[in-house]
């Protein structure tokens, strides 16, 4: 049995060659290369699959290596796992297997009787031995090549960095000076999981927040790593399909991945280390500024001028204004597409990822307190102790709240930035309270989370509504018939306005009633 770290990186087909020129490679102390051909097993009902269980013959020389994978751990392409590595005879043979759940699994009858070929790999490897520094040791690893399934092939085009000797710490430096003029990206599907995308023909689709379940007895630092590594991989998952600028969703998804991460940082601000904010902040905003064009006009095409247009076809003036939109709407996805597709993105997610795995942000569990003398009890209650993530959370959230109240009781309906400072404030309230979803009451929960997505959408719509006119008046210029079109826009959605308008007291006075659930311990998600 081993266990493997490694951080994989995705490489753009396109920079292979600028890839291997990297003056990096050059001072590797050995260089190797090899074809690598697998075929991966599971049962038809992908019984492995569902229980984390990667099966895998690998020809080796003129015979074949059968390797066994399991409790996998990866957080934003850093994944740690077991493996069993066995030479393969002509049957599967899970005998030396250590773990014995994952051993009984195997040996089961009704699935080592059913196990079949899925899918195959099929790749180059390159490999370079690098000693960076005394007592560091890391295998990089270029893979080109293609996974088959079911008459269907997906490239494989990413970069492996494993450790040998050294810590994670190491691993991003290398792949840091790697990136510094090609992108290069956290991985977050293995081959195995691609293959077994591609033998289900899955789809790609945006991806949405997930979250993650919080031990409450953690420190906060452990929980907020944790929150924050689920806040990249929502960014990074949605990456390949914002490139392709086919469903302005992924974007979408992808600034909502940054705001949660951001929501999470200003939450945890008292027990973050100074220079984690410092130095993530500027590279955040940027992405943010990127991102947030793009979704403003996927708002002001889709949710304002394109329903116009559909009611008033034969208006030219509405069709001529939907045709610069549409333009200008082109130009911000492209601006979108180059940023990510630059090395400023991999750079920023690697930065990111390797702050988070720093060993300040895993704190030791606190030593049991030492029994006071009785000098000491009399002033042990002056004494500061940690707080607990229950305390600490509650605390949080009691001031997210206290925010919230404050800015619905200044807020008027005829004042549109109050009321936009107040949607910022329900958005990161309830953000926090998502984090902290598996530690509130179910019942109480789900209507107050119900509750402030109704009040952040609704005050969203005036928002976009509010900034839609000046956007259209710009887009229009002095042309008399597109400003005539403007307004024509803005007389079909007063009615919208008005009764959303109508809607704000109703609105604040919820908020100020507002009560937050208290948090306890865990429960199953």
């Amino acid at each position: 049995m081993t266990t493997q770290i490694a951080l994989k990186l995705s490489l753009p087909e396109s920079a292979q060659a600028q890839f291997l020129r990297h003056p990096l490679l050059r001072s590797s102390v050995r260089r190797q290369r090899e074809a690598l051909v697998s075929i991966y097993y599971d049962t038809p009902g992908f019984n492995l699959h569902e229980h984390g269980v990667t099966l895998r013959l690998r020809k080796n020389g003129t015979g074949w290596q059968q390797t066994v994978k399991s409790h996998a751990d990866s957080k934003a392409g850093l994944t740690t796992r077991t493996e069993w590595e066995s030479p393969y005879l002509d049957r599967f043979d899970f005998s030396l297997i250590s773990d014995a759940p994952v051993r009984k699994l195997l040996e089961k009858s009704g699935i080592v009787k059913n196990l079949a070929a899925m899918f195959e790999t099929n790749f180059r490897r390159v490999i370079w031995h690098l000693e960076p520094a005394p007592g560091v040791t890391v295998l990089v690893m270029l893979d080109r090549g293609w996974i088959a399934a079911s008459g269907r092939r997906s490239v494989i085009s990413e970069i492996e960095l494993e450790l040998v000797e050294g810590s994670p710490a190491d691993l991003y430096q290398i792949a840091r000076d790697l990136s510094a003029r090609i992108l290069l990206v956290p991985e977050m599907v293995s081959k195995a999981e691609r293959g077994y995308r591609l033998v289900q023909n899955q789809p790609a689709a945006p991806t949405r927040a997930a979250g993650i379940a919080i031990d409450a007895t953690a420190h906060p630092l452990a929980v907020f790593r944790g929150i924050a590594l689920d806040c990249l991989s929502h960014v990074h998952h949605n990456h390949a399909g914002a490139l392709a600028a086919i469903d302005p969703e992924y974007v979408h998804q992808m600034r909502v991945g940054t705001r949660r991460l951001r929501a999470a940082m200003r939450m945890f601000a008292p027990v973050l280390p100074e220079d984690f904010v410092t130095q993530l902040v500027p590279s955040l905003r940027e992405l943010m500024s990127s991102l947030g064009r793009t979704r403003d006009y996927d708002v002001l095409h889709a949710d304002i001028v394109s329903p116009v247009t559909n009611t008033l076809r034969s208006d030219p003036r509405i069709a001529a204004l939907l045709g610069i939109i549409t333009d200008q709407l082109y130009a911000a996805r492209a601006e979108t597409v180059a940023y990510l597709a630059a090395p400023g993105y991999g750079r920023l997610l690697l930065l990111a990822a390797a702050l988070l795995h720093d060993e300040r942000f895993s704190p030791p569990p606190p030593l049991p307190p030492p029994q006071p003398s009785a000098a000491e009890a009399a002033t042990a209650t002056a004494t500061a102790t940690a707080p607990t993530l229950l305390d600490f959370a509650q605390q949080r959230l009691r001031k997210l709240r206290q925010r919230t109240v404050t800015l619905a009781n200044a807020a008027r309906a005829d004042d549109p930035p109050s009321l936009h400072a107040l949607r910022i404030a329900i958005k990161r309230l309830r953000y926090a309270l998502e984090f902290f979803k598996l530690l509130l009451p179910a019942n109480a929960i789900a209507g107050t989370l119900k509750d402030l997505s109704t009040l952040q959408d609704e005050l969203g719509q005036l928002n976009d509504l509010a900034n839609a006119g000046a956007v259209l008046m710009a887009c229009a210029g002095n042309d008399p018939n597109l400003r005539e079109a403007v307004a024509l826009i803005g007389g079909w959605h007063g009615p919208r306005h008005a009764a959303l308008l109508g809607n704000i007291p109703r609105h604040l006075e919820r908020v100020r009633e507002l009560r937050l659930p208290r948090l306890k311990h865990s429960r199953k998600p």
